[in-house]
């Protein structure tokens, strides 16, 4: 089904070192080209779901031009492209209803839904390193090199306060950090 994706519409397939802000990227190219991008650190449903979400940016700007980002053109041939792969034998339970949950209203991000995020990672953080909401009020963690103080939960997001310039800043509760050790 990915490779007929990949031929149907005619574009370039990049695997990239992981950046911090993203996990894949669909852009023009000065030659006319399109070109998608997949970060390399990413299991296998997150690549699955994250190729899938930019073949539909470019099946989007296919159809209908410039419109946004992730609006309804884009969340409805998302959804359409998602659901051949809505199956035990690709994504495994744990990870299936979450994921369907997600696809009714999908987001830009999937880290943006915090239980899909979890399940897609296996509930586990990196080797060294902690997710926010697991940590005890007021612990102190490092954010890109940064001291932060984790404060209360918001609806959604969990307040930290900068060290340094004593600014609170909301954070995805399943944010990866590392313990601040002084």
């Amino acid at each position: 089904m990915i490779e007929y994706l990949i031929k149907q519409n005619n574009f370039i397939l990049k695997i990239v070192n992981q950046r911090q802000t993203k996990h894949g990227d669909f852009r023009k190219l000065a030659n006319g080209k399109f070109q998608i991008t997949v970060n390399n650190n990413l299991n296998k449903h997150q690549f699955l779901l994250t190729l899938v979400h930019e073949v539909a940016h470019h099946i989007t700007h296919q159809k209908f031009g410039r419109v946004k980002p992730h609006g309804k053109e884009w969340k409805t041939i998302f959804q359409h492209l998602m659901l051949p792969f809505l199956k035990p034998e690709i994504y495994p339970p744990k990870i299936l209803s979450h994921l369907a949950h997600y696809l009714k209203n999908p987001k830009a991000s999937t880290d943006s839904d915090v239980n899909l995020s979890l399940a897609l990672r296996n509930n586990q953080s990196e080797i060294g390193k902690h997710f926010i909401f697991e940590l005890p009020l007021s612990s102190l963690f490092l954010f890109k090199n940064t001291v932060y103080k984790k404060g209360n939960k918001r609806r959604t997001r969990i307040e930290c306060l900068n060290m340094n310039n004593h600014k609170v800043y909301l954070f995805n509760q399943n944010v990866e950090v590392e313990l601040y050790q002084h």
